[in-house]
């Protein structure tokens, strides 16, 4: 009897089309690299126009060719550049990806210019959060550009972000904090308040302190953390700072700080 051997002609166009959209981007370019066959299947539109989709929601994607630029959720003409050769939505996406590399490279410099003995004060801070507004950046490119980051910083920018800005749900954020293993990273968060006015003196201005782990920010646990760092230096709040935690490090690393609940 004939052994039967099997090669990928045996699998209908379709099928191996059915395959290739249950992969992740990652798995779908190591596919293509396995033969001819599987480089083609694999760069087919409809493929990489579903992962464009997934990755950047708020886009407005046309059903014909793909093209580069993106402004106010439209898409625009392709400017040549050193990908012009890709062509269709696997070119687009390859673009699109490059383009969000780069800001989201500048953004991450400018945190850590501004933040050198791992401190960062609001307003850089929210200047972070709208570079990040500016540039349309989505849930998945938060995951891959500051969730991967050994820096806590970044990571509670794009949890901010992605709650107060995105709309993402609690879980969501959970499960990607979760995934990168960064959920119980800390953050010290201090803020000084202008004293009250007591039968006509001025008290002396508070101080408050808070350390606070990402997964109890994006769970709302620390709710007035979170409204702090929103609203920033403004009114009553007169500086606000956001500190690396070190690992074991307490409240007594802070002496000139009087937590008040």
């Amino acid at each position: 009897m004939k052994r039967w051997e099997w090669t990928h002609t045996s699998i209908p166009d379709d099928i191996a089309l059915k395959i290739a959209s249950f992969l992740q981007v990652t798995d779908v370019c190591s596919l293509g690299s396995c033969s001819r066959f599987w480089r083609d299947l694999c760069a087919s539109d409809c493929i990489w126009l579903s992962f464009s989709r997934e990755r950047w929601p708020s886009l407005d994607f046309p059903f014909q060719s793909p093209v580069q630029n993106v402004d106010n959720g439209q898409l625009e003409e392709a400017s040549t550049d050193r990908f012009s050769s890709m062509k269709g939505w696997k070119g687009f996406y390859i673009r699109r990806h490059y383009e969000m590399d780069n800001k989201a490279t500048a953004m991450v410099k400018f945190v850590e210019q501004c933040s050198p003995c791992k401190s960062l004060e609001v307003a850089d801070y929210l200047r972070a959060i709208e570079d990040l507004c500016l540039m349309k950046m989505e849930f998945k490119d938060v995951q891959m550009f500051l969730f991967t980051k050994k820096n806590v910083l970044l990571n509670l920018i794009g949890v901010h972000y992605s709650i107060f800005w995105l709309q993402i749900s609690a879980d969501l954020v959970m499960e990607a904090l979760c995934g990168c293993h960064i959920s119980e990273q800390e953050v010290c968060v201090r803020w000084w308040k202008l004293g009250r006015w007591f039968y006509g003196f001025r008290l002396h201005d508070e101080s408050h302190s808070r350390v606070v782990s990402l997964g109890d920010l994006a769970t709302a646990k620390e709710d007035e953390v979170f409204r702090v760092l929103h609203r920033g230096a403004i009114h009553e709040v007169l500086r606000v700072q956001v500190l690396v935690v070190e690992p074991k490090c307490t409240s007594w690393a802070f002496p000139n700080i009087q937590t008040q609940s």
